[in-house]
């Protein structure tokens, strides 16, 4: 079942992924198109593609393949600006009822993505995690009033790159980091990020993504019991941040997310984690599988 207004972006073609590598590696082009059109058949908005280090070349034939055989619009998803240029000119908007293809992502570190927008136009993702300190030198953000800051410096950047862009044709990334070993308060950065993201006035309609699948990287699927609890923090990370205007993700369209009631357990952990600091946090989310 999938959750009314929110948007997956399938994140399965994507060379960290083992099978997914493995399919890269003895160039199995047909299995990737399958991973392809399973996504699509179970509720992806797009698909995303992710080859890594590979060529160029090899990004874009595997784009030409995929809209070979279905109709979503897919999200061309690299640092290299050269491989994103050619997965953008090998997009075929016409094989997507004429939808435009995401690119994630673009930084400040790589403000030359912009430059492909005038040959193929694009849905950016602006990664919103690291600005420019004093320097001019690229930090990571440690506090939501920083990542706010960035998606605004970001925002205004790829109004003068692309010119009149709205805001709704924007996808903003504020970054999340697995919960299981959040000693720094980042989930709690991410939340009041969004937060103040929402209330920009300058920000209305911005859409805002994370990939998902990284909050719980490494945690278990089952309690100690035995009770399945896999995408239940998810779920209560969405049903959190969902009523601020967080409506995209990257992640799985095999994981059941779901809008949690405000006393699901999942709900109770989060929450109480957004009171928590350091240590206390990681034991807090250990008792929440215990």
């Amino acid at each position: 079942m999938s959750i009314a207004g929110l948007t997956i972006i399938a994140e399965s073609i994507n060379d960290s992924v083992p099978s997914t590598h493995a399919l890269f590696e003895k160039n199995d082009i047909a299995g990737i198109v399958e991973l392809a059109k399973s996504q699509a058949e179970n509720g992806a908005a797009y698909i995303d593609v992710n080859v890594g280090l590979r060529s160029p070349g090899f990004m874009a034939d595997i784009v030409k393949k995929i809209q070979e055989h279905i109709t979503l619009p897919l999200s061309i998803d690299t640092p290299d600006p050269e491989i994103a240029a050619a997965g953008l000119e090998a997009y075929n908007p016409e094989r997507a009822r004429k939808r435009k293809p995401i690119i994630n992502s673009i930084s400040q570190a790589r403000l030359q993505m912009f430059d492909i927008y005038k040959k193929q136009p694009f849905i950016p993702i602006l990664l919103v995690t690291e600005g420019l300190d004093q320097s001019g030198d690229l930090k990571m953000n440690k506090t939501a009033e920083e990542t706010h800051a960035t998606a605004r410096v970001m925002m205004n950047i790829a109004r003068e790159r692309i010119g009149n862009v709205k805001n709704g044709d924007v996808i903003l990334d504020p970054g999340i980091v697995p919960i299981g070993s959040d000693l720094e308060g980042n989930f709690k950065r991410l939340v009041n990020a969004i937060k103040l993201i929402h209330q920009d006035a300058d920000l209305i309609g911005v859409n805002m993504s994370v990939g998902l699948s990284n909050f719980t990287v490494m945690l278990p699927s089952k309690r100690a019991d035995g009770s399945p609890v896999k995408g239940s923090l998810e779920s209560a990370f969405l049903t959190m941040a969902m009523p601020m205007g967080f409506n995209t993700i990257i992640g799985s369209v095999k994981r059941n997310y779901s809008l949690l009631a405000e006393d699901h357990p999942a709900m109770q952990c989060l929450k109480e984690v957004l009171q928590l600091d350091g240590f206390d946090v990681i034991m807090r989310v250990m008792s929440f599988y215990s």
